[in-house]
Formats: C-alpha cells, structure tokens, sequence
C-alpha cells in the first residue's frame, strides 16, 4: 500500500454540488480513492459558474476542490442513464457520498437503505443541511444561512457592527471533513465486519460544532458571548494589535508565564505584579485597561520590531498577511502545501497531511465536466446502438 495513498484501490461517487461534498470526497481522492464526480450534464456543478475569473470554462473555486477527480455528466431523470449508474455503484462503488436536495436520491432510488439492500458492504454518507429530522430536515441550506442560524455570526465580529460572515466557508468545509472522518471510520469497521452503513452529518450540526465552548460558557453564566473581533474571550491578552507602520500584531499570551514574558517585551516587566494582571482571571476581567495599555506601546513602533522582541521573550505572535504575502513567505514554501500540474495554469492548494514526511501529490487538476462520463455508461457508440 502506497503510504501517501492509503485509499488506493477504492471507489467513492460523488451525487453532490457546490463546496460540502466536493470537498468531502476531495479529501478522500487526496487519500487516494478513485472518485467519480456525478454532474448535471446542463452546467455540471453549480460551483463551475462561481466567478469571474474563470479557467477553462470553470471558476477557480470548483478546481481548488475538484482536484484529483473524475467527472461523468448523468441526467438522473434518463432512464437508461439513472439504470447505468445505480448498475455502476452497485458493482464498483466502495464509498457514496451525497449532498443533493432533501428526498432526490429517494426519488431515484439511489439512497442508502435502497443501494444498501442489494450492497451490504456499501459506505453511504448523507451530508444533509439542517440534518435527518426535525421542522427543517427538508430544508435547503448554504454556509452563511448555517453561520446565522447555527450562532457563529453572533459571535464574530466587533461589537455593535453588522453581522460578520467568517470569510472561509467553514461550514461547508467543516462538514466535508466531518464527512470524510465518518467515512473513514466506516472503512475500519467495515475492515472489521465486511459490513458498511449510513452515515449521517449536515451543515447545522457542523455549525453547532464550531461552538462548544461558547455554548458551554453560557450555560455556565447565563450570559450571552459577545462579539469580540480578534479577542478570545476567555484570555487576555489574545488579540490583533496595530503597530506604528500600520501592521498588525497578533499576541497570544495564553498563560501566567508567557503573560510575564510579555509584559518584559513590550517593556513593563512589574504588569504580572499588579493585582489587575496577576493572573489570567484577573486579566480577563481587567481586559479592556490592560489591552489599552498594549495598545498603545505597540502604536510605538513598527511591526517587526514587536515580533522580533516578542519571539526573542518566547512570546507566540504573528504578523498578519494578506495573501500576498503568504504566497510569498518562506514558511509557505518550507511546508509544500502549493502543489502543480502541467495540464492546471495555477498552483492548488494539496490537503494538510503528510505521510512519512510526504504530502499526497496533485495527480489530476479538476476535470471538464462529463470528461468521464463513459466510465459509468459505457462508449458513446454502444449506448448510441442501445
């Protein structure tokens, strides 16, 4: 078994469109696996259209996370084609995970409990929006609805401003991961039994799942987070600060003794003696006095003066890059994680892991859509002879 390629010989089908569950079996076709990518043959995916500016017909967000695919262009409403496809799972799929709207793969008979029944083996995710049950399960639902009902706009932000989406749809891609975890986890024990299932996520549960902590700070005060911009609420000081040449500086001060070392940079070594900032409670409940006073001796000089003064006290801090900046940092090049192909026109992104030292390899840029399509139905001259 190839170590940057532990999915190698498996087949996962992709019944999905937009970030969610592209990016889900993105994560599983980095890993290795074969994934067949079912589009609508009127415009294929919706995250195709996603611009200007676009590459090949096809907007950059769909080839940063189609990479490594295959794409077959089905009309589930044919027939002959909808028989193809589930004959296709049935025989060759491995793994299936799908995102399409509340009761369509139901309609088609290519839900869990109907492949299911004639392929035990069969690992069949459903990646819903507002999950399986309740007043909303057949609701439709995208990222930013699920950062407004699932409480993280209202977290985010500065305060008395309006709503902040974070920038990232990490929603989509939380629940993509959520995804691929439960998937994995569904191989090893199928490893174990010979037996697949149904998995179940959606995006409101990812939602929910990005605010334990908050949701547990309430229920222990009974008062609401508030937005804090780049703050923690739980630790001070934890925030963005601007410097003399306008740059800003990220502190993370996230204990007693890194608070101390602080304080020595930024040129006030007696703050951890004040009863004000002795401890991390006591700084918490003194924040706005204390970040007052950070503020503005970082407005004393330029940003790399701090991060120098700061990493050399041990102190973790950042600059913060646009992304510029970042494409051109040497940290981004040490990690690797840019990764080429000679038949894409821009550097991808690859997944955030490695293997024995190795990243897995961007093996094929995102397909043109129903590239693939013959895989499934067989050539064109014999489904044109049916």
């Amino acid at each position: 078994m190839d170590a940057v390629a532990p999915l190698r010989g498996l087949v996962a089908l992709e019944l999905g469109t937009s970030v969610a569950a592209p990016i889900g079996t993105q994560i599983l076709a980095e890993l290795g696996a074969e994934v067949i990518k079912v589009e609508n043959p009127k415009g294929g995916d919706d995250a195709r259209l996603w611009g200007p500016p676009f590459l090949h017909g096809s907007s950059p967000t769909f080839h940063a996370i189609n990479r490594n695919k295959k794409s077959a262009a089905i009309d589930l409403k044919d027939a002959e084609q909808l028989a193809a496809l589930r004959r296709f799972m049935i025989e060759r799929v491995d793994i299936v995970l799908q995102n399409l709207r509340p009761g369509l793969v139901e309609s088609y008979g290519i839900d869990a409990k109907s492949l299911r029944a004639e392929k035990p083996s069969l690992i069949y995710c459903n990646l819903a929006a507002y999950g399986s049950s309740g007043p909303m399960a057949m609701k439709p639902g995208y990222d930013p609805l699920m950062q407004a009902f699932g409480g993280i706009m209202s977290i985010t932000g500065l305060p008395d401003a309006e709503p902040v989406r974070v920038a990232p749809a990490i929603v989509d891609q939380g629940a993509a991961m959520w995804s691929a975890i439960g998937i994995l986890a569904a191989l090893y024990r199928r490893v174990q039994t010979g037996e697949g299932c149904e998995i179940g996520t959606s995006l409101y549960e990812t939602a929910l799942g990005w605010v334990p902590p908050q949701m547990a700070t309430y229920h222990a005060s009974g008062k609401l987070p508030r937005k804090m911009g780049t703050e923690n609420f739980g630790i001070a000081p934890y925030k963005a600060y601007r410097s003399a040449d306008g740059g800003w500086v990220v502190i993370a001060a996230g204990n007693d003794n890194l608070f101390r070392r602080c304080a020595a940079a930024l040129g006030h070594p007696e703050w951890p003696d004040e009863a004000r900032f002795r401890t991390n409670p006591d700084r918490v409940a003194n924040r706005d006095a204390l970040n007052a006073l950070v503020t503005d001796i970082v407005a004393t000089a330029p940003a790399a003066t701090w991060l120098e003064k700061l990493d050399a006290a041990g102190v973790p801090c950042a600059p913060l890059l646009t992304l510029d900046q970042i494409a051109t940092h040497p940290q981004f090049a040490a990690v690797g994680m840019s990764q080429t192909h000679p038949d894409s026109d821009i550097p991808l992104l690859g997944i955030p892991l490695q293997f024995d030292g190795v990243r897995p390899p961007l093996r094929n840029p995102a397909p043109g859509l129903g590239q693939h399509t013959d895989e499934i139905l067989g050539p064109r001259k014999d489904r044109a002879a049916e």
